[in-house]
């Protein structure tokens, strides 16, 4: 069935990707870019079911804007992918107060203000699919990446409160979690922190662990997502490549054997 969906961050990596594959389907688009001629083509070709419109996510009444416009346009949002985002990497001594500031601004509270804009449209439908691109970073920490995997883990909490909330209107909420992919996730869209050489060694360790076939095709990832958004009933959490499965797993299970070796003392701890 025809649906529409709004996405942020449609320009590149993910977000062009899946734009392109919902409209080759059929699907109508309203695609967030804070360039509106990196879609230019893209309009060109499909005129009557792509709209373009420029938002910085940052901006909660630009947020609130879009999502009018685009229910005026399109009279309806199914879907709603949360996709506008970027890397910051440094370790957490490296990291600058505004550097900080400004990976949660983007990954963080920009999506909590195009969340917000979009559950009363999809509360008065009775209808909808928030879907929040996360990722497995959201789910296991990796050293120089802590201030990203913080704003990930930060939208994972808020979203899987989200899904409590929201369900009885009949809005279904998931969070997408990818492993590495080939984009430019760690080159061009990427921000550095100055680094300090004392975590030259931890960085170092890191690019050696680096597995070319631990990086998964970013075209790969279209047909997982339309049969997100097609199912019944999907769910709240959906990993996104080989690595991030086998990742997920074992560090879910290193932390339920740490919680059965101390679940004495915890239990201690709970005072009766």
């Amino acid at each position: 069935m025809k649906k529409t969906i709004f996405i942020t961050g449609a320009s590149r990596g993910f977000g062009r990707i899946w734009t392109e594959t919902f409209l080759k389907r059929g699907d109508n688009v309203v695609a967030t870019v804070r360039n509106t001629d990196s879609l230019k083509e893209l309009s060109a070709e499909f005129p009557e079911n792509l709209l373009v419109l420029p938002l910085d996510v940052t901006d909660k009444k630009a947020s609130f804007d879009a999502v009018a416009k685009a229910k005026s346009h399109f009279g309806v949002i199914d879907v709603l992918i949360n996709n506008a985002g970027y890397g910051h990497f440094g370790a957490i001594e490296e990291l600058e107060e505004q550097e900080i500031r400004t990976q949660f601004e983007t990954n963080v509270f920009g999506l909590i203000w195009v969340t917000q804009a979009v559950i009363p449209v999809m509360r008065e439908q009775k209808s909808g699919h928030i879907i929040q691109v996360s990722s497995v970073l959201g789910v296991i920490a990796l050293p120089t990446l802590g201030i990203y995997s913080a704003s990930k883990f930060a939208v994972e909490g808020l979203t899987e409160s989200l899904a409590a909330e929201v369900t009885s209107f009949g809005i279904k909420v998931t969070l997408i979690e990818p492993n590495g992919y080939a984009t430019d996730f760690g080159l061009s869209s990427a921000i550095q922190s100055k680094p300090l050489e004392q975590y030259d060694i931890v960085r170092a360790a890191l690019q050696e662990g680096n597995k070319e076939e631990d990086y998964g095709v970013p075209e790969a990832t279209s047909e997982a997502v339309l049969k997100l958004i097609d199912a019944e009933n999907p769910p709240l959490r959906l990993l996104l490549g080989r690595a991030g499965v086998q990742w997920t797993k074992y560090a879910y299970g290193e932390r339920l054997k740490t919680w059965e070796e101390w679940q004495e003392v915890s239990e201690a701890a709970h005072g009766k």
